[in-house]
């Protein structure tokens, strides 16, 4: 799917149905006088509901819903007849996606599993008619109730995509390349920053019919927690990666500067990220002799394992995938 065509954030006025008025009635017909009452419930106001489908990655088809107004209940009749309920609306979105209040900041639904069901912004709830108000002190009462307003306001639906591991990296370091390598995924390449300004994710098959999914992520800069270049739209996809693989080119100015900046990055957009499986590789390392490797080797910190790997060559392909998959698979 072309970029323009990813879409994870969308804003839309959405509001669930209204319950519908209970009234107030007494029987009357051609035998009957002054009978009691006989006022009907409201009918419930329609829910709007999120569904998860995983044959959806974007948001983009609901890019044009510039506001969701779910049907009203409608009002009880005569005879204790209930009235209708709205008919609810269901919100089809792709797995990963969570709804924020724009006004609180809360999140409100989230949605993992295809086929997931939440009843996100329920209706309103019908209002009680005058026959259930009845009492043998009170035989005719005058009131009944008015139905309950729905919930409204203006609401943020991101998604974040889902992927087993994260590919964080500066812009220009190599993580299409090796995506296109260890998978079957065909992202944009060149040299130049920002190649990749939407998530791209692959599937490494690995032994014995085993895979798991690698996302390639937006490249980050230095204030990116602060919204610099694509800022909080790359940070806020790493959230749902287990397992985060730092990749560090071999021809950067400086190793150990490059990964402080991008572990940085991550402590001050959310420290809890910092808690995650994490793995360094050191890309074009065909351009590095055994000596320059092992003044890199000692630039990296003792607590996260390292590797050196090659695109071009396939040097250490293999044992990428076996390291990712050991983090993947580790006990906590």
């Amino acid at each position: 799917m072309d970029n323009s065509n990813f879409v994870d954030q969308i804003r839309i006025f959405c509001r669930s149905g209204h319950g519908g008025a209970g009234i107030k009635h007494f029987l009357r017909d051609k035998f009957t006088a002054k009978g009691g009452p006989d006022g009907g419930d409201g009918g419930r106001g329609a829910h709007i509901i999120l569904r998860g489908n995983r044959n959806l990655w974007t948001l983009l088809h609901l890019r044009y819903f510039k506001n969701i107004l779910a049907e009203n209940g409608e009002n009880g009749g005569h005879n204790n007849k209930t009235g209708r309920s709205g008919k609810d609306v269901i919100i089809e979105v792709p797995l990963g996606t969570v709804a924020i209040d724009e006004e609180t900041g809360v999140q409100e639904a989230e949605i993992l599993e295809d086929g997931q069901e939440i009843i996100w912004l329920p209706g309103g709830k019908g209002g009680l008619g005058n026959a259930n108000f009845a009492t043998a002190t009170n035989q005719a009462p005058e009131y009944a109730q008015p139905g309950l307003p729905g919930i409204e306001g203006w609401k943020v639906f991101e998604l974040k995509v889902l992927a087993d591991v994260g590919l964080v990296g500066f812009p220009n370091a190599g993580k299409s390349t090796l995506l296109s390598v260890i998978t079957a995924a065909k992202p944009k390449i060149g040299n130049y920053a920002f190649t990749t300004i939407t998530p791209n994710l692959g599937i490494v098959e690995y032994r014995e019919n085993k895979s798991f999914c690698i996302a390639d992520l937006p490249g980050i800069i230095e204030g990116a927690a602060e919204g610099r270049g694509l800022g909080h739209r790359f940070l806020r996809h790493i959230e749902r990666n287990p397992v985060l693989l730092f990749l560090i080119p071999a021809d950067s100015d400086g190793h150990k500067k490059e990964l402080d900046i991008l572990i940085n990055e991550l402590e001050q957009y959310n420290p809890e990220l910092l808690h995650k499986e994490m793995l360094i590789a050191i890309s074009k390392s065909d351009m590095l002799d055994d000596e320059l490797k092992a003044a890199i080797s000692k630039e990296m910190p003792e607590n996260i394992p390292h590797l050196f790997i090659s695109s071009v060559t396939n040097s250490g392909i293999t044992e990428l995938k076996d390291a990712l998959w050991k983090a993947l698979n580790k006990e906590k």
